[in-house]
């Protein structure tokens, strides 16, 4: 196996991990090379290699370990000569029109809608339709690998093909550091103009801008001034606006001006069908009970679902061995067992406590502030929840002295999880983050 098929494998695991902006940002320019047990990574200038290495030398160790290639080291070279943009590359249709790395991978054609994603999906469609008219900030919220990304790409692509829309498409992280540099060259008047003249603003992970006060404030004048134009403005997190706890009031009452939208882990007959959509694509053959396992099994995001098809596709190219229900097992093993592992009341303790900014320790303690009572009644709740143990098991972990505290706190927090659906979400985010460990 030559250096050019192993760089398109791990290419082709990195492109279910990453984003696409990092993936245009770091991985398309690399030129690869295979000098005895090292892998040459090179790269037009220091700055890239220094952003591959923050951004992805890990997963690409990773990738290296999949697919049987330990023993390679990783080597990077910078090499001028490189040419980002060469003239011999078909541009992409919308490359002209969207400043930023947008993926044409992701459409609407080939996003699989489910339950858990259809409200965001129809929502997405209805921005891309009519940019600026509903739905404005649309802003997006929901987990990692969730299918967020996908979206705000399929808009992007329909609306560059479309019409002559000028769109701006940005990281939380890459905005702010933009921010950073314009003030450090005394360049803030050509930053404000670039993105105030857009007519379409995508920003992928704005909880970034948490607690940076220049830059909270520069993007709400940009807001500002986007909105009253009538120009849209997309914005995703990982969570929803008003779980973010250093941002600017303003702000915050802004994001919800439009449509506040949430995105949930899907559901297994979403799972099934997107397995099914990404092996038809890959053009490979896959028995149901290898889906079932798969489906079954990896339940947190979709990324995850994709990285563990990549990793089968990977092995059975090199390998040249069919996909067996033995290799699946086998070479997903870890993935698998991290997938199907017990969650355990310390464990929902610990995050639980971290999640709402409070120790450990006093979630055992007699403490009634609400600060910290109802964090507790949360674990309390979410132990029941998710554990097989009894009450009164659980209310020993909590050093309560019998079950009626954990049979109150649960029929609390089930209430108002049906009751406020703000809330409601705030615990699924808390399922999340623990079922992801």
């Amino acid at each position: 196996m030559d250096h050019q098929q192993i760089w398109e494998l791990i290419k082709l695991q990195l492109s279910t991990q990453l984003a696409p902006s990092k993936m245009g940002a770091w991985i398309e320019p690399v030129s690869p090379s295979l000098e005895n047990n090292q892998l040459c990574l090179s790269l037009p200038s220091q700055f890239f290699i220094d952003g591959l290495k923050n951004d992805c030398e890990e997963k690409i160790l990773s990738a290296l370990k999949s697919l049987n290639l330990p023993h390679l080291q990783l080597e990077y070279r910078v090499d001028t000569s490189i040419i980002l943009f060469p003239e011999t590359q078909k541009p992409a249709p919308s490359a002209k029109k969207i400043d930023g790395f947008i993926d044409e991978r992701f459409t609407f054609e080939n996003f699989v809608v489910g339950p858990s994603n259809e409200f965001c999906h129809a929502a997405s469609l209805a921005v891309a339709e009519q940019p600026g008219a509903q739905y404005n900030p649309l802003y997006i919220h929901g987990g990692v690998g969730l299918g967020k990304t996908h979206l705000i790409n399929a808009i992007a692509n329909q609306l560059a093909a479309s019409g002559n829309y000028k769109i701006a498409y940005r990281t939380g992280e890459h905005f702010t550091n933009e921010l950073i540099d314009s003030i450090r060259t005394q360049k803030t008047s050509a930053f404000r103009n670039k993105y105030r003249e857009v007519d379409i603003l995508i920003i992928d992970d704005i909880q970034f801008i948490e607690g940076k006060q220049s830059t909270q404030e520069e993007f709400f004048h940009t807001f500002d001034a986007l909105h009253k134009a009538k120009k849209q403005i997309i914005l995703t997190s990982d969570r929803d606006p008003s779980a973010i706890k250093h941002l600017a009031e303003r702000l915050r009452s802004r994001f919800n001006w439009g449509l506040v939208a949430d995105i949930q882990p899907p559901n297994f007959e979403t799972r099934m069908a997107i397995l099914k959509s990404k092996i038809a694509l890959a053009g490979i053959d896959l028995d149901e009970d290898i889906c079932f396992l798969l489906a079954s099994k990896i339940t947190s995001n979709v990324r995850e679902l994709e990285g563990a098809l990549t990793r089968l596709t990977a092995y059975s190219k090199l390998s040249r061995k069919p996909i067996t229900m033995e290799l699946a097992q086998d070479k997903l093993r870890d993935q698998l067992q991290l997938q199907a592992k017990i969650i355990s009341v310390e464990n929902i303790q610990k995050t639980v406590a971290n999640y709402f900014n409070i120790r450990t320790k006093d979630m055992r303690s007699k403490v009634r502030k609400r600060n910290i009572a109802y964090p507790r009644q949360v674990a309390m709740y979410l132990s029941k929840e998710l554990t097989k143990m009894s009450m009164p098991e659980i209310a020993e972990k909590f050093e309560k002295k019998d079950h009626t505290t954990i049979l109150y706190a649960h029929r609390k927090i089930q209430k108002e999880c049906l009751e406020k659906s703000d809330f409601k979400q705030e615990i699924q985010r808390l399922i999340q983050l623990l079922k992801q460990g």
